[in-house]
């Protein structure tokens, strides 16, 4: 029996799997693949949601009905996984219902207790720890305007979350300098700093927003107060000095890209004359979450 391919975290997998699934997404999405409407005909996605979303739900469920598919759409509350059922039950079960799962929670326990239960593929829309699906999306965003990203500086301004985590399993992965500016009291967890030590990942972490927007080929924020986050207030005041305005991309390079993974506060994390200008691919990189997550669900259920 062929082991069972799950989606878990960048880092989970390597670069040359890394780079067939991406490679599969852009052929999907340039129509080289004839047959892509018929791809994953016959199979259901269940989508389990512990955290409310716009761009996940809607693009894994268009991403299925367009490869042939079906998606089947869990609210947390409304499961009796929400109900006190366990993670580890709930995986046995939809095994014997449909062809994958994708889920988006606060607990990345609850995804490695799917993964490690299930007898199909998992894929992770989102955990508090991390966001791979979007970080794929911005891999293929990013070479389609410039070509490669590995030898890349990509900057990082904002707190240490999910996303930021991801981008370093990336820099990892796929080659590009990471230069990460948080402000001390939001730290990224030891944890990803230790592997990316040990990796021998190019990155560097500081206090200081325009140091790492200089000389960078991308710039990368994201909200300052996300789904969970209780104080909002000083998040904000610890997070004003990271804000990405029109001064520190023209620290960047001339040809440097804006991205941002949505949903966006205008004159927070960054300015409204940044996020609408002309070095934004915000909406590329939203729509680039369907074709990497086609690439994705195909290479999953190949």
């Amino acid at each position: 029996m062929a082991k069972v391919k799950h989606f878990l975290d960048i880092q989970k997998l390597d670069s040359k799997t890394l780079r067939e699934i991406l490679s599969l997404g852009s052929e999907i999405k340039s129509g080289k693949k004839s047959d892509a409407n018929k791809l994953l005909a016959g199979k259901t996605l269940a989508m389990i949601f512990e955290k409310p979303s716009t761009r996940t739900r809607v693009s894994f469920e268009v991403a299925m009905i367009q490869l042939g598919g079906n998606a089947v759409m869990m609210d947390g509350k409304d499961s009796q996984l929400g109900r006190g059922e366990s993670a580890a039950d709930t995986a046995r079960v939809l095994s014997r219902y449909v062809d994958a799962i994708m889920i988006r929670t606060n607990d990345p326990a609850k995804l490695d207790e799917l993964a490690e239960y299930a007898s199909i593929p998992v894929i992770n829309g989102l955990t508090d720890n991390s966001h791979p699906c979007q970080i794929m999306a911005d891999i293929m965003t990013y070479e389609e305007h410039r070509g490669s990203i590995a030898g890349k500086k990509v900057a990082w301004c904002g707190d240490g979350n999910n996303v930021a985590a991801s981008f370093m399993h990336a820099a990892g992965r796929f080659g590009f300098h990471l230069s990460l500016a948080l402000p001390p009291e939001l730290p990224l967890d030891d944890a990803v700093i230790a592997w990316a030590t040990a990796e021998g990942v190019d990155f560097s972490i500081s206090d200081k927003a325009d140091e790492a927007c200089s000389d960078a080929d991308l710039i990368v924020t994201d909200t300052w107060v996300s789904m969970g986050d209780k104080d909002a207030d000083k998040r904000h005041k610890l997070l004003s000095p990271f804000q990405v305005d029109e001064r520190r991309m023209a620290l960047a390079k001339t040809d440097a890209l804006f991205m941002h993974c949505l949903p966006a506060h205008r004159d927070e994390e960054v300015t409204a004359s940044v996020i609408d200008g002309a070095q934004s691919v915000i909406w590329d990189e939203a729509e680039n979450r369907l074709h990497a997550q086609k690439g994705i669900l195909a290479w999953c259920l190949s």
